[in-house]
């Protein structure tokens, strides 16, 4: 009997650790980001994701996504969020801390990309090459653009250089307030879900910012204008966006999930996420059609103006890197053949 029993209570100890066993490789992952759960990017790109990883995973990974900064802080503090173990991963645009990622911050320069699906593929080459160090303490796993960020107003519409003077301008980022500045506007920095209010209470005239979060912020009832570049030219703005875990998170997963991240990571994700933020461009445009709002598309002539006005943002973006011990000539050429292999130039 006293046999019996022992092996019974070994027994029962083996299934309990071994329960235990399959428990402790049961990851929840918790997902930060900036944006609302109707926007393009959770419901389109961080949830498809999520499902992806627990569906290859046989659901020992899952993810508890936090949108709309749930967590706590303010969008410029996503990265270190990621760094500092905060969040497991965040999807944020670096570049809303002005300064910290020049290197990577090249494909914000003005008239540089045509869209994500192109853009996207040739930034994660990019910064895997030449940026990394901007990202310590974080695994990246991909890297994505926006469609392109054209001028969107409330109750003015310009049409050339002389109509922006003076205009009050939402920017994402400081190259993007070197843009805006170069066209004779004023630039208002603001993370995008301050856009709203802002423009409806005349705080600014309009903004800088992708077809892809108009339609989430309602910006079509608000801005009635809508400037844009001839079709098929690089548009005057775009942000870097980066989906990052936080590195220690990720060395603690046993192989088998490590192998379920890298093989949702990477340059071909990249590219996915890109045509991701290109797809809503389409139907944003058309709401805002719908609706009986001006659009204008600025001339050829008027465009090589504008550009020419913006050149030299570029320069002095090429000097400051060299101020921080970088070639910034040499990494705005790479990006160039890099934005060019991918067509988005």
């Amino acid at each position: 009997m006293k046999t019996r029993k022992l092996a019974r209570l070994i027994t029962a100890a083996a299934i309990a650790l071994g329960s235990g066993s399959v428990l402790a490789q049961e990851v929840t992952l918790k997902v930060h980001h900036f944006l609302p759960p109707s926007s393009n990017a959770h419901a389109n790109l961080i949830v498809p994701w999520c499902d992806k990883i627990a569906k290859e995973s046989s659901n020992k990974m899952k993810c508890q996504i936090y949108p709309a900064m749930q967590l706590g802080g303010t969008p410029p503090q996503l990265f270190d969020q990621a760094k500092d173990g905060v969040a497991d991963i965040v999807w944020t645009l670096p570049t809303y801390q002005a300064g910290r990622f020049t290197k990577s911050e090249v494909f914000e320069l003005p008239f540089l990309t045509k869209n994500a699906t192109t853009a996207s593929p040739a930034l994660w080459e990019y910064v895997q090459k030449n940026s990394l160090d901007e990202f310590k303490g974080t695994k990246l796993i991909f890297m994505h653009m926006h469609d392109g960020a054209t001028f969107h107003f409330g109750k003015v519409g310009p049409k050339n250089l002389e109509e922006l003077k003076g205009l009050k301008v939402r920017t994402p980022s400081r190259l993007g307030s070197k843009m805006i500045e170069a066209l004779g506007m004023i630039a208002v920095p603001m993370p995008a879900p301050q856009v709203p209010e802002a423009i409806a209470k005349g705080v600014v005239d309009g903004a800088n910012i992708p077809w892809e979060v108009v339609t989430p912020f309602k910006l079509q009832e608000i801005t009635k204008f809508h400037v844009e570049v001839p079709p098929g030219m690089p548009k005057p703005g775009n942000s870097i966006f980066a989906f990052a875990m936080n590195q220690a998170k990720y060395d603690s997963l046993p192989a088998d999930l490590k192998k379920v991240i890298d093989a949702n990571s990477g340059i071909e994700t990249s590219k996915w996420a890109g045509t991701v933020f290109d797809g809503p461009e389409g139907p944003a445009r058309k709401i805002s059609k719908d609706r009986g709002n001006t659009f204008i598309t600025i001339t050829p002539a008027e465009y090589v103006r504008w550009k020419k006005a913006t050149d030299q943002v570029d320069e002095a973006w090429m000097k400051e890197a060299a101020t921080k011990g970088a070639n910034g000539k040499a990494l705005y050429e790479e990006a160039v053949v890099l934005l060019k292999k991918h067509g988005s130039l």
